[in-house]
């Protein structure tokens, strides 16, 4: 008999591992941060949202990095998507 193993652990997601996945989502501008008006588009409701790049990543990601380059001006959106919740990992998963 042979009994299939199943690996069940997940990778904790750091600052180290970070993919930047939620860079890749659209971000709607809802309150006042500071988000330097580069950085964003209005759609076609006339909401703010961030600029997303022509291969849809955010502007404001620095590609060498892969962190953010407003952090400290960031919409409330990304200050509340919290790394290694379950949006993150799901987004993680999707993309890869």
């Amino acid at each position: 008999m042979k009994i299939e193993i199943k690996d069940i652990t997940t990778e904790t997601v750091s600052c180290s591992n970070c993919q930047a996945c939620c860079c890749r989502l659209e971000v709607m501008i809802i309150s006042e941060t500071g988000v330097p008006k580069k950085y964003i588009e209005f759609d076609k409701w006339g909401g703010e949202t961030m600029l997303r790049l022509s291969d849809g990543w955010c502007s404001a990601l620095d590609r060498e990095t892969m962190m953010c380059t407003i952090y400290e001006n960031r919409p409330w959106i990304c200050r509340e998507f919290e790394m290694g919740s379950y949006e993150c990992v799901t987004q993680r998963a999707e993309v890869s």
